[in-house]
């Protein structure tokens, strides 16, 4: 495209945004209905009118089709063409950044919101009004591509593991109470993120990460070289018991939250400060430097903390262990922190479920939408830095 070109279609999309407050569903309209001609080009080999060798065959004409999506609904005209080959996949791709929020509204239904107040939500949010009965359809549905997202076998080797846990208030027996979302997230060895597993327990023990453990093996997990948390109790005792084979590191950025319990309030920040800038260090030699300079520096005047930090940090180095490309993103559980936020953005619409099984969906749901998300990206990490990590280490020993 052209400078010219360029400026005409910003002109355009400037004078449709300003000329109708419908202006932003009408360019994402025109942006979609342009993606299927390009898709039927794409598939015929030719453009429209267009002579070419490689042609492969011919359209007739458009069917009309609906999508409804959170700028409300679009109606796109839909290419066919004369042998009834062409499909598209952009009505699928589209509605499952959509299943997520219908999920989250479906709760609403559960709860006892009225069918008034739902639709008049779902028209402000999606310009379009489910009802109660579309809902439940729409659920069971999910219902059964999220258990398949659930059960599927895991055929490849995840030598990286992030395991953590976040609390949804969940109503059993007329009780309200704190349940545990169990997530595992794993790095395959083309350093691609996928999430393996959300499941809920009444609280992280030892016996409910072990279980989740267990059926992750049990579908096919393993090449498991490293496994990232909190040093939750019964989590580090689920970890040895079910993974004895993988090194195990303590997400630092808890450990450096849990230094505020050895320390008076409102004192001490520098202190805090100068321990996490050892995480940034080249490598283990460095790290232990500096730490002996902390522990001379502030063993005085912070005793309880300085001999709490020396009897503990040493679980939270062993990423140095790893490729130094890898460190930033393996010595804590942060990777997870976006997914965690996008859950607690949605769960907060519904506040309290009615039961278990309607958390577990709405966060298994925001789970898949992630997880194709990570799948379709560029890869997170480079593989070939650990494979090359491996290589010099096996010469060194020899």
């Amino acid at each position: 495209m052209t400078r010219s070109e360029g400026t005409t279609a910003s002109a355009a999309v400037k004078d449709i945004l300003l000329s109708s407050p419908d202006g932003l569903r009408e360019v994402i309209r025109t942006v979609l209905q342009e993606v299927l001609e390009a898709e039927m080009d794409e598939a015929l080999g030719a453009a429209k009118g267009e002579r070419t060798p490689e042609r492969l065959g011919y359209r007739s004409g458009h069917y009309g089709r609906t999508l409804i999506t959170r700028v409300g609904k679009l109606e796109l005209r839909v290419p066919q063409d004369r042998q009834g080959r062409f499909s598209t996949e952009l009505f699928e791709r589209y509605q499952r950044s959509e299943r997520a929020l219908v999920a989250t509204l479906a709760e609403m239904y559960v709860q006892g919101v009225s069918t008034r107040k739902v639709k008049a939500i779902t028209e402000e949010l999606c310009g379009h009004s489910f009802s109660a009965s579309a809902i439940s359809a729409i659920n069971k549905r999910l219902d059964e591509s999220l258990k398949a997202f659930a059960e599927r076998p895991l055929h490849e080797p995840f030598p990286y593991l992030i395991l953590d846990a976040r609390y949804e208030k969940v109503r059993e027996a007329g009780v309200v109470m704190s349940q545990a979302v169990l997530i595992a997230v794993g790095i395959d060895w083309d350093g691609r993120r996928q999430i393996l597993a959300v499941d809920m327990a009444g609280r992280e023990s030892r016996s409910a990460w072990k279980d989740f453990l267990v059926k992750l093996k049990a579908r096919g997990l393993k090449g498991i070289e490293l496994v990232v948390s909190d040093d939750h109790a019964g989590l580090v005792a689920a970890i040895g018991e079910v993974v004895p084979e993988a090194a195990w590191q303590r997400c630092y950025v808890h450990f450096l939250r849990n230094v505020l319990d050895h320390l008076p309030r409102k004192h001490g920040e520098d202190c805090r400060a100068e321990l996490r800038w050892l995480y940034e260090r080249r490598d283990l030699a460095e790290a232990r430097a500096d730490l002996s300079a902390w522990l001379a520096k502030w063993s005085a005047r912070y005793p309880r903390l300085t001999a709490w930090v020396e009897d503990n940090i040493e679980q939270t180095l062993t990423f140095f262990r790893l490729p130094r490309q890898h460190h930033k993103h393996l010595k804590s559980t942060n990777m997870l922190e976006r997914l965690n936020e996008e859950i607690r953005r949605r769960t907060h619409v519904v506040r309290i479920f009615p039961n278990a099984h309607s958390c577990l969906r709405l966060v298994r749901a925001l789970a898949v939408e992630t997880h194709e998300n990570w799948m379709e990206a560029n890869r997170y990490i480079n593989m070939d830095d650990l494979r090359e990590h491996k290589k010099l280490a096996l010469r060194q020993a020899a």
